[in-house]
């Protein structure tokens, strides 16, 4: 560690991993105080100098005392160009030696870090899209969009994270895809952001979900006592499939959304699909089943689009002795997470369906507890929420954990609702309530970040689109409601319209003071 010579770089865990750095051994390593995050932020620039910029060479390097053997930089040797072997591995021995230098990127000083506050300052003045939600916590507000089958419980709206434009049809409106529990499927145009109006959104619902001749639906029959939830179902990234599963040849389907046909039908499970997932990019999808075992897919693509399932799973998982409730998948961290019927949760890797860990969340009751939701973070953080059977009245009924990546247990909070679908962000746990409410958690405490938002009916479906600026709610009723933040006092109010940039094509707007979704306080 006292080499001048030497240089000791940062291992990867330190910059997505912190685990690694709690002593969970409880070894006496003594102590050391860590430089807070928001010194190292308005330092940054200074490393990235010495590593990257310009002091990795000439006189400010030599000024910074940030001078290396000449082989570690780039260019210094031409190995190929060296005809006497014996001096070629010389050189090459001592280049592994020394290790290499990074290429040197930048020729001038690199500019300081914005601060936290600096930056939010900064993304308030920007007016090139919606607020984000999650940073707009105290601004929330609910806006009632469209009934889209009146009466049939809304149970998926999303906005796929991956749809394509062409550099002719930036700015056109995104996909916005909503099932309902009849299997009706609509495809409708989203807009995140207008800033003329203060919804800060613009919506156009699919036409043919108001004509009865040119309706789509999700092909059927379903099994015996399988609904149509935002379970059994997912959309593709890229917003062009739909996949199902629950139906009663205990198949998994795919159904193109633009055709509302079926283009996919495999049946490898022996009884029926309860649950699916679908990681990020639309890579691997998961199926649990009522015959206790999880299936890893592959999604075919073609063209850039995906196209299908192969018809044999990647991988076949075991370990549960009771019906898989709900699935999640990773393939980034190379996750798949599954939870049953049977109170437990167990992970495997997708890539070679090894057993990693099972999980049995804690439960005061002796009562047998059931994995009624579960989610997977961007660093791995696993989030289950769990039933206790047998309970009459709400309390300690169900409850909430935090789980690392590695199965270590965090948290657990008592739940006074029950939910229905439950999704994650960077930073927080959404949750919809049979209570009719919408709560928001901070995923590192699992508290409340704010207040409850009331709901009129129960909440079937949850989602955040892609750029955090709003929050898609589908209600019982058939209702898509739009959470957002903020309602800047300079924009009018009232009913727009106007002409897309290279589109022939009109958007309604819809206005704040005509769309407000304000329900009574729930009791």
């Amino acid at each position: 560690m006292e080499n001048p010579v030497d240089v000791k770089e940062l291992i990867p865990e330190f910059f997505y991993f912190t685990d690694f750095l709690e002593n969970q051994n409880g070894f006496d390593l003594g102590s050391v105080t860590w430089p807070e995050s928001e010194h190292v932020s308005a330092h940054l620039h200074e490393w990235i100098d010495l590593i990257f910029g310009y002091k990795q060479r000439g006189p400010a390097a030599v000024e910074a005392l940030n001078v290396f053997y000449y082989c570690t930089y780039e260019g210094a040797v031409d190995l190929d160009a060296i005809a006497d072997e014996t001096q070629r591995k010389a050189l090459e021995g001592i280049i592994s030696n020394f290790g290499q230098t990074p290429c040197q990127l930048l020729k001038e000083p690199h500019p300081v870090r914005l601060s936290a506050e600096n930056a939010t300052r900064r993304l308030a003045r920007l007016d090139t899209y919606s607020p984000n939600v999650f940073e707009n916590l105290n601004q929330l507000k609910s806006f009632f969009v469209e009934g889209i089958s009146d009466g049939v419980p809304l149970v998926q709206a999303v906005v796929p994270e991956n749809q394509a434009h062409s550099f002719i049809t930036q700015g056109s409106p995104d996909v916005l895809v909503t099932v309902s529990a009849n299997g009706l499927l609509g495809t409708h145009s989203w807009l995140p952001y207008d800033k003329n109006i203060s919804n800060y959104f613009s919506f156009t619902k699919d036409p043919t979900i108001s004509n009865a001749k040119a309706q789509r639906f999700l092909s059927g029959p379903f099994a015996p006592g399988v609904e149509v939830s935002s379970k059994t179902l997912t959309i593709s990234p890229d917003g062009k499939l739909l996949f199902s599963g629950g139906h009663w040849d205990n198949s998994l389907r795919v159904t193109s959304l633009s055709k509302g046909k079926v283009i996919g039908h495999i049946t490898r499970h022996i009884d029926v699909v309860t649950c699916l997932a679908l990681d990020l990019c639309g890579i691997y999808l998961i199926s649990g089943s009522r015959d206790t075992t999880c299936m890893v897919w592959q999604v075919l693509q073609q063209g850039g689009f995906s196209s299908g399932l192969a018809p044999k799973p990647v991988q076949v998982l075991y370990g549960h002795d009771a019906e898989v409730t709900c699935v999640a998948i990773s393939t980034e961290l190379d996750m798949a997470v599954s939870g049953s019927k049977d109170g437990t949760i167990i992970v495997h890797t997708i890539r070679r369906g090894q057993f990693m860990k099972s999980i049995k969340p804690p439960c005061e009751s002796s009562l047998p507890a059931t994995v009624s939701n579960l989610a997977v973070g961007l660093e791995g953080q696993i989030i289950v929420q769990t039933t206790v059977a047998g309970r009459s009245s709400l309390k300690d009924k169900f409850a909430l954990h935090l789980y690392s990546v590695n199965g270590k247990h965090l948290s657990s909070v008592p739940l006074e609702e029950q939910v229905t679908v439950l999704c994650v962000t960077e930073e927080f746990v959404v949750l919809g309530t049979m209570q009719c409410s919408l709560q928001i958690l901070d995923l590192q405490s699992l508290q409340a970040a704010v207040l409850p938002m009331p709901m009129k009916v129960p909440v079937h479906s949850v989602s955040v689109t892609k750029e955090k600026s709003h929050i898609l709610v589908g209600l019982e009723d058939g209702k898509l409601i739009v959470v957002g933040a903020g309602q800047p006092s300079e924009v009018r109010t009232g009913q727009f319209h106007r002409r897309l940039w290279r589109s022939t094509r009109r958007i309604s707007q819809v206005s704040s003071g005509e769309t407000e979704y304000n329900p009574p306080e729930s009791k």
